[in-house]
């Protein structure tokens, strides 16, 4: 645009030397100058053209410049409002995962809270359960003589005792073989026994023993040897009692004397521990004693029949190793009924009352006694309830025995007691 002025003034300028120049020059050479100024006049003009065109040439760029400038301004700010809504998705973004971290940790903390109080109920439930009256199935022989009669009699007395102290919830039931005893096991297990305390007087309770155990149950046995794995057992000292019943007959009738043994082989461990106990004894202290055998039962009415027919048989016995109480009364019955007098001692076993005051009445034969008492079935409640508390227990117990003869009999009398 400045140059355009200057081009302007310049003509000015030459039109006013041309004005100037007519007046002081000829015609001719005013018309020389006149066509040399015409020329650079029209090569100004032209010069001017052109330079007009550069202008709108400039002018043109210059509104494309301002439109690109204004291009790139709103360039530039869409791209500032693109960074900002940029940052708003982020922000946004940012917010959601904050919502979403909020939701998990309320969804944490609703889950712990949950877990809690399940927590709680099932230590509630436990406690309930902890404190309700286990459920025990009795199972204990029908009563054919006094010691088992004794075993049983104790079982439910120990449990209703047990019972109202809110400590369990039982069943009984009696029987006469494995059979029954089985069937009543299978019993005991669909009431929903927790515990089966059992006393059987007879082999053969392996299987369903076994199967209870495998079922969760807590078995203990009383006064017999059971292969089941996991089963408890209480028990007497069935073997010392053999020992000492063999000292007690060498003490009474010396090493080489002739003995009446009595096992019962229908008692299963009871009488095999009791005779391995008195033979392994015998051989040890009175290798030449002679020792007759012959297989009776756990009565009275059987040891009287047997014996009365073992004294026909045998015209000379020194002593008598009876395992049982109840069958010793027997035997001592024979014994008065057939006027002998060549027997000097005799043994038994249990704890009951009727063969103590025997022991302290007789006088022409010495009568003792191992103690086995029926009161040992109250320990397997104990031991069970103990194994069930989750308390370690031993697999066996065992109760000494004590040896009771005319010398400490009065101790042990008890008038009492009527029923063993």
């Amino acid at each position: 645009m400045k140059k355009g002025l200057t081009i302007f003034l310049a003509l000015v300028a030459v039109a006013a030397i041309i004005f100037g120049a007519i007046s002081f020059t000829q015609k001719g050479d005013l018309q020389k100058q006149v066509d040399e100024l015409n020329a650079q006049a029209a090569k100004l003009s032209a010069e001017l053209a052109d330079t007009q065109k550069q202008l709108e040439s400039a002018k043109d760029e210059a509104a494309k410049a301002v439109e690109a400038a204004k291009a790139a301004e709103e360039a530039a700010k869409a791209a500032e409002e693109a960074k900002a809504a940029a940052e708003a998705a982020k922000a946004a973004e940012e917010a959601k995962a904050a919502a979403e971290a909020a939701k998990a940790a309320e969804e944490a903390k609703a889950a712990a809270e949950a877990a809690k109080a399940a927590e709680g109920a099932k230590a509630a439930e436990e406690a309930k359960a902890a404190n309700a009256p286990a459920k025990v199935g009795v199972l204990v022989p029908v009563m054919t003589h006094g010691w088992v009669s004794g075993i049983t009699y104790q079982a439910e007395a120990y449990a209703k005792e047990l019972a109202a102290a809110g400590k369990i919830e039982y069943k009984s039931y009696t029987s006469s073989n494995a059979e029954e005893m089985t069937a009543q096991i299978d019993e005991a297990i669909l009431w929903g026994a927790q515990i089966l305390v059992i006393a059987p007087q007879w082999t053969g309770m392996e299987a369903p023993v076994q199967d209870a155990i495998d079922k969760g149950l807590i078995v203990v046995a009383f006064d017999m040897d059971i292969d089941a794995n996991g089963i408890l057992k209480v028990t007497g000292d069935n073997k010392s009692m053999g020992v000492a019943g063999a000292k007690f007959i060498v003490d009474k009738v010396g090493p080489e004397a002739t003995v009446i043994a009595l096992p019962v082989p229908t008692s299963g461990s009871v009488s095999e521990l009791r005779m391995a106990g008195f033979k392994e004894t015998i051989a040890e202290i009175a290798p030449n004693l002679k020792v007759i055998e012959y297989a009776t039962k756990f009565t009275r009415e059987d040891g009287l029949k047997d014996f009365a027919d073992i004294l026909q048989a045998n015209p000379h016995i020194d002593a008598v190793y009876s395992l049982d109480d109840e069958t010793s009364i027997g035997v001592l019955q024979a014994i008065a009924d057939a006027g002998r007098t060549d027997i000097k001692a005799i043994t038994g076993g249990g704890g009951c009352q009727e063969y103590f005051q025997l022991i302290a009445e007789n006088k022409d034969i010495a009568v003792s006694s191992s103690l086995y008492s029926p009161l040992m079935i109250r320990d397997c409640f104990d031991v069970a309830l103990a194994k069930l508390a989750g308390e370690e227990v031993q697999a066996v117990t065992v109760i000494p025995s004590q040896i009771v003869d005319a010398s400490n009999v009065e101790q042990y009398l008890d008038p009492s007691n009527t029923i063993y």
